[in-house]
């Protein structure tokens, strides 16, 4: 019995014990899409507006976002991470496509990080282009795969296959 076993209350709040995990390569994808008018996505891919230029801002803000991770979200390991990379792409004439992917090698792995980068660079388009549009949705931010870890591969199915 541990000395700590008083600790192992039923239903407590705890971090998920990695220590005896091997550390192993991960990396995770996520994605989401800001909706707006085509007149405000026609500005941001216009180049730097009032507040600079809104792609290389949001992708700055995932980045540190995506370092920041364990600050933001209770019980979340913090993670020395390897590298993290974020795309912001028009979609259509009225939405910014935003992907991250998250890679390291360590005990645990990346998802969370990659969905935060997503999120915060989709919240600072947002944060940025209000002016012009508060109509803007936020959309689909989700994972869409992962790798390595004990879990093994996960990719989301394209959008019309079994289990999308």
């Amino acid at each position: 019995m541990s000395q700590f076993s008083h600790f192992d209350d039923a239903g407590a709040s705890r971090m998920v014990n990695v220590g005896a995990k091997p550390a192993t390569r991960r990396v995770a994808r996520a994605s989401g899409i800001v909706r707006m008018l085509p007149t405000t996505l026609a500005a941001i891919c216009q180049g730097p507006g009032a507040k600079g230029d809104v792609r290389e801002v949001a992708r700055l803000a995932g980045i540190m976002a995506a370092k920041r991770t364990s600050d933001l979200i209770p019980l979340c390991h913090p993670l020395a991470l390897d590298s993290v990379e974020i795309q912001l792409t028009p979609a259509g004439d009225d939405g910014l496509w935003i992907e991250s992917q998250v890679e390291i090698t360590a005990k645990t792995g990346v998802e969370m990080e990659a969905l935060t980068a997503v999120t915060v660079a989709a919240l600072t388009v947002y944060d940025m282009c209000k002016s012009m549009d508060r109509g803007m949705v936020i959309e689909r931010v989700q994972l869409e795969a992962k790798s390595g870890g004990a879990s093994g591969e996960f990719a989301r199915p394209a959008a019309g296959e079994v289990g999308a």
